[in-house]
Formats: structure tokens, sequence, C-alpha cells
């Protein structure tokens, strides 16, 4: 009931009704309008504001639940924030939480006054909302430090400044990782391949591959709610997004992570894009490709075979849409990377025609150029 009447009255407030048949027809053109829609959304509107006791001005439905309205041991829920499910909530809230848990800076000074700016905010009074707004937040900001930090010490001579960095860097992958949300573990993979450990970050891509494996994953707001409610129901949202929540990778444009992605890093930052958005599980498969190279070229096909089959085949599950194009992308640079550039070609083209919302068309027409100047066949 409650459902079917906000539905009215937004159409009232509205002055559009659609047919059931024909949605194109408004049923409410000649009949509310002017004054009447007015009054009418008053009145209604005067209803929505009692709850679910408006019924008990209906004589027919009265004598029902009269009884039970009047109970004071029973309880008729009219709060529309508790009528919400569990999943509703915690799929809107992290979804908002992704889009907006991202500082656009490469400067060191900023993350240590935005980390001071945390410690800060621990110490007040937080709603939940806030609490895990914060808490994502600040496995951002770590993370970010950690690559700007090992960024301003990699040219130096001096081998002790490396080694500091270097462990501090590690620590705070770590630490993001351990608040932060599955897919942030990818991070302490991506610091590993950066600095030649490639072993170390197989086994964090082995460990986060575990997690992403689980029944109850939410990602992009789809998630199977009878295992997620029961993995991880009526825990906190803190709780929650450490076990059962993974997000896009976001690599700030002007900040070095893997050479690999540095030419659509520079095309996104001459086309004003502040970041790269790349699917997860595309990237998980990405540093799997490159870490194997190293220790198993068996595995890296594999690796790479697996990676393939998302990209292609994908109907918009894990490959979202709007990342297409640096997945496509991503997928032609490990086949450029394996020789076979008929295939690496392809995937370029195909990134082409995607939806540029990461603006790396010039890394794009960069490597298909590259890869036509090496073809025997052209």
């Amino acid at each position: 009931f409650w459902v079917c009447f906000k539905l009215l009255l937004k159409w009232v407030y509205e002055g559009i009704c659609p047919n059931f048949f024909i949605p194109q027809n408004n049923m409410f053109l000649t009949k509310v309008h002017g004054s009447a829609q007015n009054r009418l959304f008053l009145q209604l509107h005067e209803l929505y504001k009692k709850g679910l006791a408006c019924l008990l001005q209906s004589s027919s439905i009265r004598s029902y639940i009269i009884d039970v309205l009047y109970n004071p041991r029973a309880f008729v829920c009219t709060d529309e924030s508790i009528m919400k499910s569990e999943i509703q909530y915690d799929a809107e809230l992290f979804f908002e939480i992704n889009l907006k848990a991202t500082i656009p800076t490469v400067d060191l000074h900023i993350y240590m006054k935005c980390l001071y700016a945390v410690e800060q905010l621990l110490n007040s009074p937080l709603t939940h909302y806030q609490v895990a707004m914060l808490q994502s937040l600040t496995a951002s900001i770590l993370q970010n430090t950690a690559f700007v930090l090992h960024n301003m010490y990699t040219n130096t001579s001096v081998n002790k400044q490396m080694y500091i960095a270097d462990k501090i860097s590690c620590h705070m992958l770590k630490l993001a990782a351990k608040f932060g949300c599955i897919s942030d573990m990818l991070y302490i993979a991506m610091y590993y391949y950066k600095t030649l450990r490639y072993r170390e970050a197989l086994s964090v891509l082995e460990m986060t591959k575990v997690k992403l494996a689980q029944p109850y994953l939410m990602y992009r707001r789809r998630v199977d709610r009878e295992r997620y409610t029961e993995a991880v129901g009526g825990k906190s949202w803190s709780t929650k997004m450490r076990q059962a929540v993974a997000k896009n990778i976001i690599l700030d444009t002007r900040m070095y992570y893997i050479n690999e992605l540095i030419p659509e890093q520079q095309s996104a930052v001459k086309n004003w894009s502040p970041s790269l958005y790349i699917p997860v599980f595309v990237m998980l498969h990405f540093l799997e490709f490159l870490c194997y190279r190293y220790i198993d070229t068996t595995l890296s096909q594999a690796a790479l075979d697996e990676l393939q089959v998302l990209v292609h085949h994908d109907q918009g599950l894990y490959v979202p849409y709007h990342l297409r194009d640096t997945s496509w992308e991503i997928l032609g640079i490990c086949q450029q990377i394996t020789g076979n550039l008929q295939a690496a070609l392809y995937s370029y083209q195909q990134s082409l025609t995607q939806y540029p919302l990461n603006k790396i068309q010039t890394a794009t027409q960069s490597r298909i150029r590259d890869v036509l100047q090496s073809t025997p066949w052209q």
C-alpha cells in the first residue's frame, strides 16, 4: 500500500499518470491540473504525513486494523528509513562512498594534513554513515601517500632513505587494506609489482581472488541478497566493507602506479581527467599476468586467457559498460606484451569504440601506431 500510495503522490505532484497499456498517454491530462492538482496533492500529503495510520480514515479498512494500531504492544512500521531493506541501504551507501572517497592531489603535505584531520575526527562524535565514509577516505589517503612517497625517493641515490620510505609505504598500504574494502588489497599488489617483488604480489593477489569469489560479494550494487544477509546481515558497515564489498580501482592520473599504464594516465591528464577507473576483476587478472611473466609463463598465459574471456564476454556484471575503454585497453597491452599483435590491434580498436569515460584515446591511438609499425603483415 505504502509503495503504491507514494507513487500516486508522485504522479499527482508531477501531473502525469501514465496509462498502463499506452504509457505515453497521460490520464491526468484533462482532470488533474492547475488548482485542482494543487488541492489534491495537499490532501494526499496530509495523509502521507500520518503514515499508515491514515488508513483509519477508511471505514472499510478501519475495523480490520484499529486493534493493531491501538495496541501498545504491537508495532506497525511507518518510518520509511526502517521500511527500506538493509541491503538497499548498504548498496546505496557503499556506491556513494565509492564515488566520493578520493582526494585529488599528489601533494604529500596535503595528505599529511588529511591524516591529521582524520585523527581529529576520530575523537569527535560521528554517525555510522560518517564512520564508513571516513574509513574509506582514510584507506584512499594512505594508498596515495604510499605511492607519492615511493615516487619521491625512487630516483634518490641514498639507499637508507629509499629503505625507510619503502617500509613506510608498505605499512600504509597494509593498514589501508585492514579497514578498506576487499579491492583495496590490489594496491598492495600493485606496489609489490612496482618494486619487483613478484612473488609477494602474487601471494596478495591469491588472497584477493579468494575474497572476490565469495558468493556474498557486493560489487556495484549487485549482490546475492540471501547470501549477503546470511554472511554479514546485522553487522556494522565498517565490517561489511572489509568482508563483503569490492569497488573499482581508481588511479590518480598524475601519480604513477605501474609503468604499463603510464601512457593512459598521461593521455587522461592531457584531457583534464583526474582519475583512471579500472574494473576490479580486470585489474586482478592484469596484475596476475604481469607478475607471472617473471615466475611462470604458463600461468601468465592462463591469466591472460581469463582476462580475454572476461572482457570479450562479460555482459556488464564484472566489466561495467562505462569502463570498457580501459578494459579493452588493458587486454590489448597484455596481448602486445606477448607478441600477439593482431589481437592487440583489435582490442585497441575496440577500446576506441567504447564510451570515453577515462579519456585515454590519445594513448590508444599511439599504441595502435606502434602495433602497425611492428606488424610484418602490415
